[in-house]
């Protein structure tokens, strides 16, 4: 959401989840497109929309969810790294370990709050990657750098 309206947020609004309805986001800056089908979609449109969505299902920490059980099975998130991946590593590693994601991106409301990202620089993206290309090449289950240390 653009920062003007991501800077209107109150505590009142999330308490009282005005925040996920379509008219407050209207009424306070947020563009009418789209994009509002994934907080209003129920039912069978909501089902239909989830089935037909190009997305790929992939691990995507703004709104994703595993079972607590499956995220200690691989250890957790990596704290080798940074900002920009450590999500998708930890799918990666949910993954080689057989979990298959679903796609509910008309099923779980999400808002995301403009934020600045003045921690993201080249050195922690290019860090990262290297992590997970090794995590995707060597189908890697488990990082020896995450919840439990050796």
């Amino acid at each position: 959401m653009p920062l003007s309206t991501s800077k209107q947020i109150t505590e009142q609004d999330i308490r009282s989840q005005d925040i996920f309805h379509k008219e407050w986001l209207y009424n306070n800056g947020v563009s009418k497109t789209s994009k509002m089908l994934k907080l209003t979609s129920t039912g069978l449109f909501e089902r239909f929309m989830n089935a037909i969505s190009p997305a790929k299902r992939t691990w995507n920490g703004h709104n994703s969810s595993g079972w607590k059980e499956d995220i200690i099975s691989v250890n957790g998130f990596d704290e080798r790294m940074q900002y920009g991946g450590e999500d998708c590593e930890l799918g990666d590693r949910l993954v080689n370990n057989g979990l298959k994601p679903i796609q509910i991106r008309y099923s779980a409301i999400c808002v995301h709050l403009h934020h600045s990202r003045d921690y993201k620089n080249q050195e922690s993206i290019d860090k990262n990657k290297s992590i997970r290309k090794a995590t995707q090449s060597n189908k890697v289950k488990h990082t020896s750098f995450g919840i439990e240390k050796p």
